[in-house]
């Protein structure tokens, strides 16, 4: 009698240990970026950065301010970017498409374009 006692006593404690187990945790879900929010660099190592409709270059060797200004999304995927070039001391507007989350094509308002590549 005492040893069905027993195995009745095991069996409720290890079926009370499983039900009362908490759930697995669930891992974070890596995010996407956003637009063009961060840091994005040219094939020269030119560091533009896009932060809360602020944008501005630096160098990557002295980190010296080369151009600022501000930018507004147009769509998910297009953004202008109203600059003013501290080395040429001029301003310029920049139309860029996001084609990739990690590649923004741009064409300035002189008709030059270029490439940004997201840093990450």
């Amino acid at each position: 009698m005492k040893l069905k006692a027993s195995l009745a006593l095991i069996a409720a404690a290890s079926l009370t240990a499983c039900v009362s187990a908490p759930p697995p945790r669930q891992l974070p879900q890596p995010t996407q970026p956003r637009g063009v929010e961060g840091s994005w660099v040219d094939p020269n190592g030119i560091v533009s950065s896009f932060q809360g409709g602020t944008f501005n270059t630096r160098s990557s060797d002295s980190n010296t301010l080369l151009a600022s200004g501000t930018y507004v999304n147009l769509s998910p995927t297009l953004v202008e970017i109203s600059m003013t070039s501290l080395v040429r001391k001029t301003q310029s507007r920049v139309n860029c498409s996001l084609v990739t989350p990690n590649q923004l094509n741009c064409t300035q308002d002189s008709g030059a374009q270029f490439s940004l590549m997201r840093r990450g």
